[in-house]
Order: C-alpha cells, then sequence, then structure tokens
C-alpha cells in the first residue's frame, strides 16, 4: 500500500541511548497535550505484517498495520513505559503521538504499547522501563 509524508513536530527530538537500546528525547519541555511526533510507514496488510514480521509494526486497526521501519520515522524510537509520558491516538490511518502530562527537558520519551505487544516482546526478557527498573 502507500507512504506518505508526517506531519512535522515543532519539538526538537533527539534519538540517544537507553536503557532499552535507542530511545527519542526532548532537548526542551514539552507541555501536556502538544503534538509530539507521527508514527509513519509503508501501509501493510495484517496478514503481510504477520508474514513478515518485525519490530516497528503498529497496528492501526484489524486489518491495516504501518511498517515503521524507516529511519525518517523518528517515532519508532520511543519506547515503552508502563507509566508513559506520551500517548498514541490513531487518526484514520494515522498514528499521532501527544505529550500525556508535561514532560521536562531532557526526558525520554515513551508511551504504552499496549497488553499484546508486552506479552509478547517485553514480558519474556522483563520489562526495561525506567519505572519497573527502580
Amino acid at each position: 500500500m502507500g507512504y506518505r509524508y508526517p506531519r512535522k513536530s515543532k519539538h526538537t527530538l533527539a534519538v540517544v541511548r537507553s536503557s532499552a537500546g535507542l530511545g527519542l528525547k526532548t532537548q526542551f519541555p514539552i507541555p501536556k497535550g502538544d503534538f509530539v511526533a507521527e508514527y509513519f510507514g509503508t501501509f501493510l496488510s495484517d496478514e503481510e505484517a504477520d508474514k513478515n514480521g518485525g519490530k516497528y509494526l503498529f497496528e492501526v486497526d484489524k486489518d491495516l498495520v504501518i511498517n515503521g521501519t524507516t529511519r525518517g520515522n523518528i517515532a519508532r524510537y520511543i519506547n515503552h513505559s508502563c507509566r508513559p509520558n506520551c500517548e498514541s491516538e490513531i487518526d484514520g490511518k494515522r498514528v499521532f503521538i501527544y505529550a500525556k502530562r508535561n514532560i521536562k527537558s531532557g526526558e525520554e520519551l515513551a508511551y504504552d504499547y499496549g497488553k499484546e505487544y508486552f506479552d509478547d516482546f517485553i514480558k519474556p526478557h522483563g520489562c526495561k522501563c525506567a519505572p519497573c527498573k527502580k
């Protein structure tokens, strides 16, 4: 299916090393409710996603998945957290990430990946998010 260009963020974000590998941090504070990034990439059917697999798949609905492997998809670096500072919002075929609370300068961005992803990919290895590591 198609590829489209993402909505641009007004925030300065940086890919950094994190406890889960690579992560995304903000260089300046982000107010609660602000748009942070769009998760984007090529569209796959659910069947194609199951067949190809991959780490950067975001399910939009039961029949459509975004393959976010492209390095231009900065939102792919937002890690999971059991107590996230961001949340994802699906709008049609698009996925937007918003600040769930005020985010401090230098703070790593994270959202809850959901129960299915957690159970399949995170739980077997142990959660590495900051709240769980304490």
